[in-house]
């Protein structure tokens, strides 16, 4: 909107008088202010007139009276220019009033000439309210008003309407001369017009352009106050000169920029800042995909080039991979990871190997061919024995879930005779020269490691390397009775059968049922995988890699082989059994719920119904949870029955025995003991006995014979086991293992509800006889000196805290014991302080839930909320938080879980444990469905997790069993574009849909 100003009205002979209509206005004659008397035709045309404009649009009413109003203003502009050239000729001028008149709107239609007459939508840029006397957003002292076609004049403070420009009064005006001067045009002009808006002055005077309002001071102002504010004048002006207000997003933002600009090497900030800057764009919102790969891209090509230290950062560089696969061209994504594989790290090469098989890349051959590639150019140093073992491990999954299981079996078998079972007389000669001999070992068809018979290569080429005359084993075929005749059903039986039974390769002499060419496994199939393992590290993780392999998951350990790598996403393949998938995942009888029962014709509610608190998924850091310890009514530990339900017996039970290093082998025989007790704990302790037989001087070994007598319930027995050994023997309190053992016994003697027994065992390890309150002062301070001047392994230093703790629960209150374990001092590893977390949780667990001790339930619960927070992967550490959740009709805790783990991107156990609690509450499922859905969508969209098959296979699984089958399609089609070598996945195909 624009203004024309003026006191009085510019003067000239003549002025029409236009009325509303389109195009038949009529000229009116002045009468000197006299009312003009109007005849019966003038009446009559003047009703027909009126008439006519009655049908005619409000909105074209409206655009005439501003296009009438606009030819006024268009010569009152011209009368004001002559006025304004005649005062600069000399003539006489008078001051201009301070206020204004009216201000009037002379825009006018524009589509006037494109279409020839006035056009409906040119509405005004502003809205009238308050049947038309007001202008939203204009205080109350502006009134405006109407004139019929003769446009809108705003008054100020209001007063009474203007006369308009067609009555008599304006006509006189029009005729005199003028009086008042008017304000040249151009530069001078008072108003200026901003996007066709004038800013209205206000009555007050009070200016537009506030002085705190400036963004930048004067250099005057800088220098005065500069010297005579001072520090808190500073702060103000510097907090008032930043302009708008930052959202707490954008402080974010700004803080980790500042951190950046001082120290661009810190790579935790570019991650930060990344993540903060994808805060904003939601997963699920159009293009996301591309917009944050585009953004993560800006943020880390930034930080590559920001220190030359950032440039060798396999993190950030991967990140910068990851987001390029998005968008860039497959050639340009080829040549930024042959840039980055010249790190020589070994996460990049896995994940270039990942990225590899997601191109499709010569299939299985083409992932042999590029796994050789990276062995070779890891080279033969012994620091990259674990590396080469990753990669192993990774190549092995590869096949298995191919459905190459004979090549997986038949590579770590060749491998494990080339680590334990060397020729003496090839020790120390090159590789090549071993595999040479390993070869003619391999043709004979021998019986090999894991196979019953199997004696090893060494032993076969001391004998003269015989031939094989082991009978041929053959393969029986599938009874496939109950089976519905059809072939792709028939097909799908038997593969799946195969795949779960038929390991072990088969000899070329065996009598096969099948026609499988891939079951029997040539050397040169496997020799270019084969590396060599020298360190006794690099074999025991060996060892443990094959039991994964086999189903018999170690919580931890691939965490332990390269800390904060993503391995997880295909190694926990142990979690895609049946038996783990029926127990994640609830059945459809379990799915029905029923809130109440009917009592005589009164509703009476159901009880709560839970399941076990310690669930399927267990995961924590490596050696935190003994492989023995058990917790929960359910006696829940490390392996149980249902964990073998899918594992070979035979195969896994001859493993352990072959694989194994002498009697001193301690930890591998806790491992087969515990795998023994699985299935029959009378078994495991004949095989303990047999170990002790060989070594009466290990204490590990006599340890978990104790933990085996207490398993059985025998305490008795588990009693004699530790008197015998600390008590009979000298074996000093700081010797390694022996703090661990006194803590198992008074353990044992305070959960079998006898505290003054474990308070004597704890006082006796302490050096003091008697259970007095001085003998129990002298046994705390003795056990806070050995606790101070321990040095050994740091799980014998948790045990002496653990025995410091305990004797205070027993004494004092459990508030006092946790303060015991609080005051140690903080360890920088995560292993140790997770252990020693779980420790202190486990004290409080038995004390209230197991014992049933008086105490108060939020103390377990508050510490269980902050230890769940600090490590939420650790599987013992929610069973304990969802049993001291029992009973509470709030479930918001437990709900939280299954939320935003915020910068922390969760694991594949902590997305599968999420499912799996949705029903720990027997019929609660269906409530949750929505909710664990949201959970394995945001799975499959994260960097993290979407490229892992197990969580794929877990939410087909998922909306299989909720019924959506033609959701669970869709995702069959992601799952094959993201794992396109998984035969998993295509197996799913062939079982029908119905959708």
């Amino acid at each position: 909107m624009t203004s024309s100003f003026s006191s009085l009205p510019p003067s000239f002979s003549s002025f029409p008088d236009l009325d509303p209509g389109p195009s038949n206005s009529q000229s009116s004659r002045p009468n000197d202010g006299k009312p003009e008397r109007r005849s019966k035709k003038d009446k009559h045309e003047k009703k027909q007139k009126k008439d006519r404009v009655k049908h005619v649009d409000k909105s074209t009413r409206r655009a005439q009276d501003w296009n009438t109003q606009a030819l006024l203003n268009d010569e009152k502009l011209k009368a004001e220019e002559d006025r304004v050239r005649l005062e600069q000729e000399g003539l006489e001028s008078r001051q201009l009033d301070s206020h204004p008149t009216f201000y009037s709107d002379r825009k006018g239609d524009a589509l006037n000439v494109t279409y020839g007459h006035l056009h409906a939508g040119d509405i005004p840029k502003y809205h009238p309210v308050d049947r038309g006397r007001s202008i939203l957003g204009l205080g109350t002292a502006w009134t405006v008003l109407r004139k019929g076609g003769k446009g809108i004049e705003i008054t100020v403070g209001g007063r009474r309407k203007q006369p308009a420009l067609t009555d008599s009064s304006s006509r006189a005006l029009l005729l005199a001369a003028p009086t008042r001067r008017l304000i040249a045009l151009g530069d001078s002009y008072k108003y200026q017009e901003i996007d066709g808006f004038l800013r209205l002055p206000s009555r007050r005077g009070r200016q537009t352009n506030e002085a705190y309002r400036a963004i930048t001071l004067t250099k005057d102002n800088e220098g005065s106050d500069s010297q005579s504010s001072g520090s808190e004048s500073d702060d103000t002006a510097s907090s008032d000169d930043e302009g708008p207000l930052l959202t707490s997003h954008q402080l974010s933002l700004k803080e980790l920029e500042a951190q950046l600009s001082s120290e661009p090497s810190l790579v935790s900030i570019w991650l930060a800042l990344v993540a903060h800057s994808l805060f904003s764009i939601p997963v699920a919102s159009k293009n996301a995909t591309k917009t944050r790969a585009e953004v993560t891209l800006s943020v880390l090509s930034r930080a590559l080039c920001a220190h030359p230290g950032n440039a060798k950062s396999s993190i950030l560089r991967l990140k910068y991979l990851r987001a390029g696969e998005e968008i860039w061209h497959e050639s340009k994504a080829r040549a930024e990871w042959d840039e980055a594989l010249k790190l020589g790290d070994i996460d990049i090469w896995l994940e270039w190997l990942e990225w590899r098989v997601r191109k499709g890349a010569g299939g299985v051959d083409g992932f042999i061919s590029d796994a050789a590639r990276i062995l070779n150019a890891l080279g033969d140093d012994e620091e990259n024995e674990i590396d080469k073992l990753r990669l192993t491990w990774k190549i092995t999954i590869g096949l298995q879930q191919a459905g190459f299981y004979e090549r997986a079996t038949a590579l770590f078998q060749a491998q494990a005779e080339l680590t334990f079972e060397v020729p003496q007389s090839l020790y120390g000669l090159p590789l090549e020269n071993q595999l040479e001999s390993l070869e003619e070992f391999w043709e004979s068809e021998v019986p090999r490691i894991g196979e019953p018979g199997a004696k090893g290569w060494a032993s076969w080429l001391s004998s003269g390397s015989p031939e094989n005359n082991s009978p041929p084993t053959g393969r029986a075929c599938m009874n496939v009775g109950g089976i519905p005749h059809d072939p792709y059903s028939e097909w799908h039986a038997a593969e799946t059968h195969g795949d779960r039974t038929w390991r072990i390769p088969i000899r070329s002499t065996d009598d096969t049922n099948g026609s499988d060419p891939y079951a029997t496994v040539l050397f040169s199939d496997i020799k270019p995988l084969l590396i060599s393992l020298r360190t006794q590290r690099a074999k025991n993780a060996f060892r443990l890699i094959w039991l994964s392999l086999l189903g018999l998951h170690v919580p931890g350990f691939g965490e332990s082989l390269s800390p904060g790598s993503w391995d997880d996403r295909w190694s926990y393949i142990h979690l895609l059994s049946d038996q783990c998938l029926a127990a994640i995942l609830p059945s459809h009888d379990a799915q029905k719920q029923l809130t109440a029962d009917a009592h005589a014709g009164v509703l009476v509610g159901r009880e709560r119904e839970y399941s076990s608190a310690f669930g399927p998924v267990k995961e924590w850091k490596h050696n935190t949870f003994g492989v023995l310890h058990s917790v929960g009514k359910e006696k829940w530990r490390l392996w149980t029955a249902q964990d073998l339900c899918s594992v070979d017996e035979e195969f896994t039970r001859a493993l352990f025995q072959q694989l194994r290093c002498g009697a001193d082998d301690c930890e591998w025989d806790g491992y087969a003991l515990a795998f023994e007790a699985a299935l029959n704990v009378k078994n495991a302790l004949k095989l303990s006995r047999s170990f002790l037989s060989t070594a009466r001087d290990s204490l590990l070994h006599w340890a978990i014979h104790a933990q085996l007598e207490h398993i059985r319930g025998r305490i008795d027995d588990a009693r004699k086991v530790y008197q015998t050994v600390l008590t009979a023997s000298s074996h000093r309190r700081d010797e390694a293992l022996v703090p661990r053992l006194w803590a198992d016994w008074a353990e044992l003697e305070w959960l079998n509800r006898t505290p003054d027994a474990a308070l004597q065992v704890v006082s006796q390890f302490a050096g003091v006889e008697g259970s007095s309150g001085m003998m129990i002062l002298r046994a705390k301070r003795n056990l806070e000196d050995l606790i101070a001047t321990s040095a050994g392994n740091w799980k014998d230093r948790e045990a002496l805290i653990k025995l410091r703790a305990l004797i205070e629960l027993l004494t004092a209150t459990p508030e006092s014991a946790l303060a015991v374990i609080d005051s140690q001092p903080v360890d920088e590893r995560e292993d140790v302080r997770e252990s020693l977390t779980v420790t202190s949780l486990m004290l409080l667990y038995h004390h209230s839930i197991t014992l049933r001790s008086p105490t108060p339930p939020s103390l377990l619960r508050d510490r269980l909320q902050v230890a769940i927070e600090t490590f939420p992967n650790n599987t013992v550490i929610l069973g304990m938080f969802l049993e001291g959740e029992k009973g509470y009709g709030v479930w918001g805790r437990v709900r939280a879980l299954l939320g935003d783990a915020g910068a922390n991107e969760k694991g594949v156990a902590r997305r599968v444990a999420e499912v799996w609690v949705a029903g720990w509450e027997k019929g609660r499922w269906n409530s949750e469905i929505e909710r664990t859905r949201s959970g394995l969508i945001a799975a499959v969209d994260s960097e993290r997790t979407k490229g892992s098959p197990i969580i794929w296979r877990v939410i087909l699984e998922f909306e299989i069993r909720a019924g959506q089958l033609q959701r669970a399609k869709s995702l069959l089609y992601r799952a094959v574009g993201e794992c396109p070598l998984v035969k998993g996945e295509y197996m799913v195909m062939t079982i029908g849909w119905d959708a």
